[in-house]
């Protein structure tokens, strides 16, 4: 590690109990011969003993457990955690969910690993790390991070796989594993995971998802091996490459809204926008209306002057997800564009209310 590297466990210090501590908190016996973790203040080596507290030694603890769960005296610091705050499960996971439906993933993460730390055979504890992960994921990618989304991406995969091994049968797993490969074009795996829900989900809103989402796979030829490749190619910004190969996939596969999709990002991508605005208008036509078809299609139609159908479709995507940074970014963007500095202004502000860290609209803040 370089001096400027940050490591989350360098400010943990560690204290000795005397023997006068040797006590039992219910069934669990303080070791005084066991050092306890005590977090330092910034820069220091040695804390006062005013500042010893219960809390901030479990505090220690939980974040050990969160980035060395396989600390040697892990086991004892769960026991110890749970005799002091046996409540802890549910408050830090009420605390984690809070944090991440404000987008406060970074403290959510943190949150979510120290529950796995503390609960290592819980996989509803996995699945929320999972979760958390995967929208930071979609966070980073909607700012242009694309190396910090691929990151997030990958620790969500990793934790669904932890969900599922600690509990291979849990539908719920299943369900919202199947939605992250969805989401990720890998329809086969989606497919497996989804069939695997409607064998043994017991929610009927979910089963009716599954199900639809199941029977357009099958019909759309969704696992066809052009498509896949088509979407990694774009992925990877070999749009040319995409692009030949979705179209061999619709010459067989005309109305599938997914295909004209892919195309139309491809063809974006390239900058080839009235391309992009046909091939996103012929998704519209086959599949209701979802923000990221509008919000694509709008940036077509923003580059090629048409300011005024962009605008109708900025504003028909927000009435579907009124906190879509990325399409409140664009509606500043093209009111740059219409010369209205005042109403860009207003647009910009309002995604650094949602997000206060986003770099799009900082930038054109400035």
């Amino acid at each position: 590690m370089t001096n400027n590297e940050y490591s989350p466990l360098e400010n943990i210090g560690y204290i000795s109990l005397g023997e006068s501590e040797k006590r039992k908190i219910g069934d669990f016996e303080i070791d005084p011969s066991i050092r306890l973790p005590i977090e330092l203040p910034n820069g220091q080596d040695s804390i006062d003993p005013d500042q010893i507290t219960w809390e901030a030694i479990i505090s220690a603890m939980l974040r050990i457990l969160a980035y060395d769960p396989m600390h040697e005296h892990a086991e004892y610091y769960r026991n110890f955690i749970l005799a002091v705050k046996p409540e802890i499960k549910n408050e830090l996971t009420e605390a984690g969910i809070l944090k991440a439906r404000n987008k406060d993933f970074e403290i959510a993460t943190e949150i979510f690993m120290a529950l796995e730390g503390l609960f290592p055979t819980c996989p509803i504890t996995k699945l929320n790390l999972a979760l958390v992960y995967e929208e930071y994921s979609y966070l980073q990618q909607d700012k242009g991070n694309s190396e910090l989304a691929e990151h997030y991406l990958e620790l969500a995969f990793s934790a669904y796989k932890r969900a599922l091994a600690t509990d291979p049968s849990n539908p719920q797993i299943h369900f919202n594993f199947a939605y992250f490969h969805l989401k990720q074009k890998n329809f086969e795996k989606a497919r497996e995971h989804f069939e695997f829900y409607l064998k043994y989900g017991k929610d009927k809103e979910k089963l009716e998802d599954a199900r639809r989402i199941v029977e357009e796979i099958d019909s759309n030829n969704l696992m066809d091996k052009l498509f896949k490749e088509a979407f990694d190619y774009i992925n990877m910004g070999k749009e040319e490459e995409g692009i030949k190969r979705i179209k061999l996939f619709l010459e067989k596969n005309k109305d599938v809204w997914n295909a004209w999709f892919l195309l139309g990002w491809g063809y974006r991508r390239l900058g080839m926008y009235k391309e992009g605005k046909e091939a996103f208008l012929k998704a519209l036509e086959l599949h209701e209306p979802l923000p990221d078809t509008l919000n694509e299609l709008a940036i077509c139609l923003m580059e090629l002057g048409e300011w005024e159908e962009s605008y109708r479709y900025l504003k028909e995507a927000l009435k579907i997800e009124p906190e879509n940074t990325k399409v409140i970014s664009n509606m500043g963007i093209l009111s740059l564009k219409r010369g209205d500095e005042n109403e860009a202004r207003s647009f910009f502000q309002t995604v650094l209310e949602i997000d206060p860290d986003d770099p799009i609209a900082k930038q054109y803040l400035k």
